[in-house]
């Protein structure tokens, strides 16, 4: 029987934890271009880019091919530098029955942690974990961190 997993990744990047958070709470349609290739295009579907329930298609390369995702913004926590995300449609629901990314920046020291929290249930139990994904959310995140730390 399958059931709701939970897997963790962080990062320590050296932008403050305000403009980081800016950047994907205000700034989501220039993630192709702070991601340093990794993001092709997203493009705002329902909604408006910042509101709770906005949807946004995103183009993206892993692992050497295209693939696109459909998600929704489904929870925002402007406090605690909290942002929820719902996968509605897409490349990873062939593998995945559900999907759920959650994004928290904290404060730390002169920099800040980001951490991915990613929730899903397996297609199948042959479905591996997604390791590599988390790898790319770090990378996503060290990409922004440099492109931030530049402007």
């Amino acid at each position: 029987m399958a059931q709701i997993r939970k897997m963790d990744c962080q990062l320590t990047i050296k932008s403050s934890a305000d403009k980081f958070y800016d950047a994907f709470r205000t700034k989501a349609q220039l993630t192709p271009k702070m991601s340093n290739g990794l993001i092709a295009d997203i493009r705002l579907l329902q909604g408006d880019w910042n509101s709770v329930g906005a949807v946004r298609l995103w183009s993206y390369d892993f692992e050497g091919k295209s693939y696109m995702i459909k998600e929704m913004l489904e929870n925002v926590d402007d406090s605690n530098k909290t942002m929820v995300y719902k996968l509605v449609e897409g490349d990873l629901l062939n593998y995945y029955k559900s999907w759920r990314t959650i994004l928290n920046i904290t404060p730390a020291g002169d920099g800040s942690l980001v951490k991915w929290t990613v929730e899903f249930e397996k297609q199948n139990d042959d479905i591996p974990d997604p390791i590599k994904n988390a790898d790319y959310l770090i990378t996503l995140a060290a990409n922004i961190d440099a492109y931030l730390l530049n402007v």
